[in-house]
């Protein structure tokens, strides 16, 4: 074999060999990346563990969990043995480490916790009363006998007996150029789920509507009423505490010679603390 012939057969060989290694290096599976990192729990191992805003006795207690319940850890705080965790509301609060057990979950396990997402259960069980703004439109009769709509807002603070029940306030101002209708009064409103993140609900109340013309209102008319009022609507529970409240309500509207109806649409945000 000539010179010329043994070089073309190790070039040859040569570019064989290159495509077989990138043929098998393609083919070949590369080395798993390292496993997925765990996601790290802690269960209640004492009767009820005291969660606090901050890494330490000093700090107020925020919320109590009870034996065998199951919190998200975020990480350890300070010197100390303390644990950030998640609350089911998307809070950040700190455990004593000694009073949970702290176990890995891989992603995916069966029977894995689940963390907090966008929703959480409505804030009612450990809450003591609660403050919402809500806007919209108010459907009422006017001067010459029809209905005009007109904007609306409304401002309800509300005591929680139960998580089921809450005793409300609320004052409202129809927003018009045509003067003040000023509606007030307080009421009771029944939650169906008060441990779902979305929320209906019923409330019944009564109070008065203020209604105050312009000197130049040929739409309004100086009066004052006794209201009841009736409605429902759904709370959606996010993370923080943070609610959307959406309502429809009736009033009947009581004077001196004369019942009539409106109506409200609302909705807007509130909070429990």
């Amino acid at each position: 074999m000539g010179p010329t012939v043994r070089a073309k057969a190790v070039r040859a060989a040569l570019r064989l060999g290159f495509v077989t290694g990138a043929v098998l290096g393609v083919a070949r599976p590369h080395p798993a990346h390292a496993a997925e990192e765990p996601n790290t729990f802690a269960r209640v191992i004492v009767d009820f563990v005291e969660l606090r805003s901050g890494p330490g006795i000093s700090y107020r207690v925020i919320e109590r969990a009870p034996r065998g319940e199951t919190l998200a850890i975020d990480g350890r705080q300070g010197s100390g043995f303390w644990l950030r965790v998640t609350l089911s509301d998307g809070r950040t609060a700190y455990a004593l480490g000694d009073e949970v057990q702290t176990f890995d979950v891989k992603p995916g396990e069966v029977g894995e916790p689940k963390r907090p997402g966008l929703f959480a259960p409505l804030p009612l069980e450990n809450a003591l009363a609660g403050f919402a703004i809500v806007g919209g439109v108010l459907r009422i009769p006017i001067a010459d006998g029809s209905a005009k709509t007109f904007g609306y807002l409304e401002l309800r603070p509300s005591l929680v007996v139960h998580r089921t029940v809450t005793l409300d306030a609320f004052l409202a101002d129809a927003l018009t150029a045509d003067g003040s209708q000023i509606l007030y009064g307080a009421g009771a409103t029944v939650h169906f789920a008060p441990s779902w993140p979305i929320c209906p609900f019923l409330g019944i109340g009564g109070g008065g509507l203020a209604v105050r013309p312009n000197a130049d209102s040929f739409v309004l008319a100086k009066q004052d009423l006794y209201v009841a009022r009736a409605g429902g609507g759904v709370l959606m529970s996010l993370r923080g505490r943070i609610l959307v409240r959406l309502e429809a309500t009736n009033l009947s509207l009581v004077g001196p010679e004369s019942v009539k109806n409106a109506q409200t649409y609302s909705g807007g945000f509130g909070a429990y603390f």
